[in-house]
């Protein structure tokens, strides 16, 4: 998942205090892989493991953009399970619960191996340093731009520029306000202490979102004509969003399905190589409310909701735009990496 010590995803814990808003902790390892290796972590093929858990927006992120960039053959990828205990995330889905390139069955283990005295969120996305066994990041926010901007000489022919330089304000700008109000405003909602609280994030929740909704009303993508990091920062909290959000977290003034331009743009980006792919429902489903149990005592999966409409025509290549540019899709999901039948959203 992908936070730190409060964070409602990917940290075992306390998500909120009563009386309290939601607070989520941001003081991530920001130790960062570059070019240069300005920090000590030069960019090298097959040095360094993603680790992720497809339950987790922050780490769908990275995800998405791995595959995007074509970085599989250079940087391999763990996947931790869809729940956890208070410890951390394990890699209960692999043989023996053990992942196969590190050969831990936890990603604390790989906290610990940097720092044994580890006071902080054991969280997801993660990028492990494979020869010392060591997380190296879980800044979420900068591992992504890092696999934009820093591991450029890995990127496949085809490639989009996901965080062009010429637009980079601007997807700041917009990647900030849908961070602030959408992407960490639905745990505001879910984690809210009070009344007064949960109302106030509520309403930011929405306003934001039919904020997005005009902006995207005449225009494919939120900035410029093609899919850039914004994009994929808000793609991952709208396709939760009916799953989880809605009532899990109470974000119930409309589904992302009565929302007709978000529900259309969301629906554009799901059908999009290298987005839709990385998807796994019964993952979400099985973290949330299994995981939450404060907010789901019971730990009753619900059974919906009807994921077809996923597949549904959305038009919005009537407004124009070039998902990838100049470039290209992405080639097939890796060879181990494709979401279960089960767990997608069915083709009609």
């Amino acid at each position: 998942m992908s936070e730190r010590t409060d964070q409602a995803h990917d940290r075992p814990g306390v998500y909120s205090v009563p009386g309290q808003d939601y607070d989520r902790d941001t003081r991530y390892i920001t130790t960062r892989i570059t070019a240069d290796g300005r920090d000590g972590y030069p960019v090298e093929p097959g040095r360094y493991r993603l680790v992720v858990a497809r339950a987790c927006p922050w780490a769908n992120r990275a995800i998405i953009v791995r595959r995007l960039l074509g970085l599989e053959p250079v940087l391999s990828m763990g996947v931790c399970g869809p729940t956890h205990d208070e410890r951390s995330w394990t890699f209960d889905l692999d043989p023996g619960g053990v992942d196969p390139v590190l050969g831990i069955p936890r990603i604390r283990d790989a906290y610990l191996a940097r720092d044994p005295h580890y006071p902080r969120g054991i969280t997801v996305p993660a990028v492990v340093d494979v020869p010392t066994g060591q997380v190296v990041t879980n800044d979420f926010a900068q591992i992504t731009l890092d696999l934009e901007t820093q591991w450029t000489a890995f990127h496949r022919p085809g490639a989009p520029d996901l965080y062009p330089e010429d637009r980079r304000e601007e997807i700041d700008e917009v990647a900030e306000l849908v961070y602030r109000d959408v992407n960490n405003g639905v745990y505001r909602c879910g984690f809210a202490g009070t009344q007064a609280s949960y109302e106030r994030a509520y309403h930011r929740l929405f306003e934001r979102l039919d904020w997005l909704s005009d902006r995207l009303r005449g225009q494919r993508y939120l900035v410029g004509d093609t899919l850039t990091e914004a994009d994929v920062r808000l793609f991952t909290t709208l396709a939760r969003f009916d799953a989880v959000y809605h009532g899990h977290f109470k974000a119930n003034r409309n589904k992302l399905s009565e929302l007709p331009v978000l529900w259309a743009y969301a629906r554009d980006l799901f059908q999009t190589p290298g987005f839709g792919d990385t998807i796994d429902f019964a993952h979400i489903k099985a973290h949330y409310y299994l995981v939450h149990t404060d907010l789901n005592p019971s730990g009753i999966v619900p059974a919906g909701p009807d994921l077809s409409g996923w597949w549904a025509p959305h038009h919005r290549e009537e407004l124009g735009g070039r998902p990838f540019g100049d470039g290209t899709p992405p080639g097939p999901v890796a060879d181990g990496e494709r979401v279960p039948d089960e767990h997608a959203a069915p083709r009609p």
